[in-house]
């Protein structure tokens, strides 16, 4: 069973310098890439006279000196984050210092506890919490914009996306890219909260997305199709695994993933992890030891 996914990694930028990707819309790469983060961190900047700075980034210096120097002495008044993840809210402290600019997000005191969330894992900002809580279909407002969010959890309980009002543009987070698939790491993670988020946008008619980490999408709608059917697709190879026997996390890794690079091993067993939940949760099968990240799964 193969993928139909066609991933695009080609992105053109320079770090340090805004790319004006559509009205009212430039982004800065921040310089931390790396195998779950490709060239870096989007920080886009939104607005014509005040702005909003969506997702600052890790705490970077230089990124900082190059998002104030993309306000070009507009001032800065609203922060946005996507999701907790560090390497989307690490820089909003000292961003929120320099401007005095409020903050908006989803705030994990208010996730549910049935949402997921590990309050130990290192990716996740939890001293971050926004002045403003930000719920689905909650709008923020600006000086001639307004960013409408959409509560799409599954990469992480608390990911907003945000329509930019008024235009054809979507800020995807990491939920849609154009380089890779989305992690979806459990207990942060949960893969049937990320398949109905995809859903969610499927129902969008927006024809730019711009997404988290990598380069603009141009066609969502084809290619959120194209991520469901693939996650069915996936999800059905673990199923016919399982039911030949091959049953636990470890074996499945070799069999569902071929020539894995090493860098992102972690983040493929997390993401089986996912999925192994989500057929449970289905009740195609049952794992003797839930809390057991390489547990034996038995078909039903």
């Amino acid at each position: 069973m193969s993928s139909p996914l066609k991933f695009n990694t080609t992105m053109q930028f320079a770090y340090g310098v805004p790319d004006v990707l559509a009205p009212s819309v430039a982004r800065l790469v921040a310089p931390n890439s790396g195998p779950l983060t490709f060239k870096g961190t989007n920080t886009y900047v939104v607005g014509q006279h005040s702005l909003a700075v969506i997702d600052p980034g890790p705490d970077s210096a230089a990124h900082l000196a190059a998002i104030l120097a993309a306000a070009a002495g507009r001032p800065i008044t609203h922060i946005v984050s996507t999701h907790a993840h560090r390497d989307h809210v690490d820089g909003i402290a000292a961003l929120k210092s320099a401007t005095g600019a409020r903050t908006y997000a989803y705030r994990r005191s208010e996730v549910p506890a049935d949402g997921g969330g590990d309050v130990d894992a290192e990716f996740v900002g939890h001293e971050f919490v926004a002045d403003e809580h930000v719920t689905d279909a909650s709008s923020i407002h600006g000086d001639g914009w307004r960013l409408d969010a959409l509560h799409t959890p599954g990469h992480a309980p608390d990911h907003l996306c945000f329509a930019l009002a008024g235009t054809d543009t979507l800020f995807s987070g990491d939920h849609v890219m154009a380089w890779n698939t989305s992690v979806v790491a459990p207990p942060e993670g949960r893969m049937s909260d990320y398949m109905r988020s995809l859903e969610v946008l499927l129902q969008r008619d927006e024809g730019l997305f711009l997404p988290g980490h990598g380069g603009v999408i141009n066609e969502p709608r084809r290619t959120v199709k194209a991520y469901l059917l693939h996650r069915r697709w996936r999800e059905q190879a673990i199923l016919d695994a399982i039911r030949g026997g091959t049953n636990t996390i470890r074996a499945l890794l070799p069999v569902i993933y071929r020539d894995l690079d090493k860098a992102v091993i972690g983040a493929a067993v997390m993401s089986l992890r996912a999925h192994v939940d989500h057929l449970a949760e289905r009740g195609l099968i049952a794992c003797d030891d839930s809390s057991n990240v390489d547990c034996v799964a038995v078909p039903l």
